[in-house]
């Protein structure tokens, strides 16, 4: 149906009905117009597998919903670096949901991990905005493909569940664009998500889903966003308002309350009639987008995906630490398998993420046929391991040639609805790993978590893989990679800090009863540490492989550009192990002179290609960049902005090893907006070309009140104590007024007020 034929629908219907069509006719359904001819249409939970409700419909995962199959979760799908693989899941949920008639798939969840401790982080891909951005567009499209809708989440600052229905996340413009926005931005640019799905929180005191600022400017005006925004369950404050604001559909039924504000409100003039229609118009869009490519007989292979599942998990799993090859093993070996995670895994998160699953596979059940003896080692429930149990495992492990535990996160410890209170695994755990080393130093612990964890054990274990929340068939790939049918891949999506008090938002999180303050800034994650020099348990991008990678050569198209500009950036990489394998190749773009009109990381991401190698093959990858790899956001004109300088081009495998480096010099084709008075200092001046050609002459007056002969011979002392240096620092702090005191009555204060004059044409 076209727009045309829309808005006829539309001019039909009566206030009440429009009104009712904008808030769902259940928790999962949007109302049909049945006279009209409007069909109901259904959307679900996802965001890695489809948590289809029909009866008892709850939210938060209580209720059972279908069989389905559970992919990696995003904590694990980030760590892939891979958009293609993403892309692929995409297609295989876009499936599952043509099959079950589901027109919207909730998800991808794409706020940024401000903090380890955010209880919704295992559904979230990464601390870096870029990252985030390529990934999430990559989902998106693969979704799409099937002509089922996608609903990006939660727009916008939604980084911690603590009074996550009514805090206020207060930060300041800067941080929201370069760190915030950004993963939402690339992915409406690119990807037209059909929905977007405003958060419970207030964003600086206005809650998202009746900020106008938030849905209309920014998303529908600036980022050119086409289809209908939706509440997050129970989200909606004002209705009203949130029709002014550009919120179109409440979710889930509000039982008519609000609908009938809407008409009251339209009816006493207090609310454009002309803006229902619109939240009609978009939501109706939608409605017949999917009603029209609908297709049923769609087949849902569940055992074909589960096996899909298991190879996308490999794809994500990251090696931390492989000390004397201890990976991988021998299928000769004795090994011995310990942990209640290698029977029954942890894999998902808790909520409404939460996937019924049709099977599981666990590593041990993977294992069979092996040498591989068990040892439960600890009682996830009781949270608790026995001297008895870690009895039994420490002579598991003495018999063993490798001790492979598994260990991680219980459910209680991460989910919706709540946030963690520390970084640990459980004590029984660390003791248990512990225990097992000191009787094997040849130990191998596999990690199940949605976020980073402390590791007290870290240098008496040989091994760790991190498996994150690998989906259903996570123990299906942690066997193919421990024992190296699959070579490990995986690099970090967030930094692992080496204590929680690390992290750059550990003083703030939380917030007080109003709000959260992001006091950090644009420092969150690896932008922090490194600014700080500060060491990490293991950094953004880290990941060890089978075989071993030599970076050999960077080279740029260009050495020097205007912002209008892009530059190629060649990356020559090359397998020098005996196997296989894959490396995630990343470029990294800093300043160089520390320029003083933006506080700025050292490094940021802003590409990545994974790249696949026979042993001793070598390969060119080419980046290009352009303005925004350069720009930060600048509140004086409201957009993005580059000053003119050199920046630095890093390439390598993790924030932290870097070996090639670049330099290219960007020419600003845009000034920022000046406005000189006499309180302003001679060093800004000094920086814009204009300015200082105006000023250079009295400036030059004036440092004559510094460096006066005669004033030097009237004291040693006093030579001593002002030096060249102390001068000329002076000099630059001083405002343009100080230049009527010292230049000792050559310049008069009309001359100073018409070079100002000057300086702001």
């Amino acid at each position: 149906m076209n727009i045309a034929e829309i808005r006829k629908v539309i001019s039909n219907m009566t206030l009440e009905e429009k009104a009712g069509l904008c808030s769902g006719a259940d928790f999962w359904h949007t109302k049909a117009v049945e006279r009209l001819g409007v069909p109901a249409t259904m959307v679900s939970d996802g965001p890695h597998g489809l948590r289809k409700q029909d009866e008892k419909a709850d939210h938060l995962g209580i209720n059972d919903s279908i069989r389905a199959v559970c992919f990696p979760a995003a904590s694990a799908t980030a760590a892939s670096f891979d958009p293609e693989m993403l892309e692929r899941m995409g297609e295989a949920l876009g499936e599952s949901c043509q099959h079950e008639g589901v027109s919207v798939l909730l998800g991808p969840a794409v706020n940024i991990k401000r903090s380890p401790l955010c209880g919704r982080n295992f559904e979230y891909f990464s601390e870096d905005p870029y990252l985030t951005g390529v990934l999430a567009a990559a989902l998106i499209r693969g979704v799409q493909s099937k002509n089922v809708g996608t609903s990006i989440k939660h727009f916008a600052l939604n980084s911690q569940e603590h009074r996550r229905m009514s805090s206020s996340a207060d930060c300041d413009e800067r941080a929201i664009r370069e760190i915030y926005f950004p993963a939402f931005e690339m992915a409406v640019r690119e990807a037209q998500p059909w929905t977007v799905m405003c958060s419970y929180n207030r964003i600086n005191g206005v809650y998202a889903s009746e900020n106008r600022w938030l849905l209309t400017d920014v998303l529908r005006k600036e980022w050119g966003f086409e289809g209908y925004v939706m509440s997050d369950w129970g989200a909606v404050a004002d209705r009203v308002e949130g029709i002014r604001a550009g919120l179109d559909l409440e979710m889930p039924s509000s039982g008519g309350i609000n609908d009938r504000k809407i008409v009251a409100a339209v009816k006493a003039g207090k609310l454009d009639e002309k803006l229902v229609d619109q939240c009609c118009e978009r939501i109706l869009k939608i409605v017949y987008r999917f009603a029209e490519n609908a297709k049923p007989e769609t087949p849902w292979d569940q055992e074909a995906q589960h096996l899909m599942a298991a190879d996308m998990a490999a794809e994500c799993m990251v090696l931390l630490k492989n000390e004397g090859s201890i990976l991988p093993l021998n299928r000769a070996d004795e090994i011995a398998f310990i942990g209640e995670f290698a029977e029954k895994p942890r894999f998902q998160g808790g909520g409404s993420s939460h996937i019924n699953c049709f099977k599981t596979t666990g590593a041990l059940e993977a294992a069979a046929g092996l040498k591989v003896t068990y040892a439960r080692g600890y009682d996830v429930k009781a949270d608790l391991a026995s001297p008895e149990m870690i009895a039994e495992a420490v002579a598991a492990a003495k018999k063993a040639k490798v001790a492979v535990v598994f260990a991680g996160l219980p459910d209680s410890y991460e989910s919706e609805g709540y946030d963690r209170t520390h970084m640990r695994i459980p004590d029984c755990q660390n003791r248990l790993i512990e225990a097992v080393a000191e009787a094997n130093p040849r130990t191998v612990v596999v990690l199940h978590n949605g976020s980073p964890v402390e590791m007290p054990w870290i240098g008496r274990v040989a091994g760790v893989l991190e498996a994150y929340l690998g989906g259903q068939a996570v123990g299906l790939a942690t066997v193919k990679v421990l024992f190296g049918d699959v070579n490990p891949s995986g690099h970090l999506p967030e930094s692992f800090p080496i204590r929680l008090e690390d992290n750059p938002s550990y003083l703030f999180y939380g917030g007080e009863p109003r709000g959260s303050e992001y006091r950090e800034g644009i420092f969150v994650g690896y932008r922090y540490y490194d600014k700080k020099k500060m060491d990490v348990l293991f950094p953004f991008g880290h990941g060890l492989s089978y075989t071993t990678f030599e970076y050999t050569g960077i080279r740029v198209s260009r050495e020097t550009m205007k912002d209008t500009d892009t530059v190629d950036v060649t990356v020559t990489v090359k397998n020098t192990g005996k196997r296989a394998g894959k490396t995630v190749v990343q470029l990294y773009v800093g300043d160089v002179e520390g320029y003083v009109n933006a506080i700025r990381p050292v490094r940021e991401l802003k590409a990545f290609r994974k790249v696949a190698l026979e042993s001793g093959e070598t390969r060119e990858v080419t980046f290009t960049l352009d303005k925004r790899a350069f720009a930060t956001w600048r509140g004086e004109i409201h957009d993005w902005w580059v000053e003119s300088g050199d920046f630095s081009l890093e390439a390598g495998d993790s924030s932290a090893c870097l070996p090639l480096k670049a330099v290219v010099r960007v020419e600003s084709t845009v000034e920022l907006p000046r406005k000189y008075d006499m309180n302003s200092i001679f060093m800004d001046v000094m920086h814009d070309p204009k300015a200082a050609a105006i000023v250079s002459p009295f400036m030059q007056q004036s440092a004559a009140a510094f460096g006066n002969d005669e004033e030097k011979k009237t004291s040693e002392a006093a030579s001593e104590a002002i030096t060249a240096e102390m001068s000329l620092a002076m000099m630059r702090y001083m405002p343009l007024r100080s230049a009527l005191s010292f230049s000792q009555g050559q310049i008069s204060e009309e001359d100073m007020l018409d070079m100002i004059r000057r300086m702001n044409e």
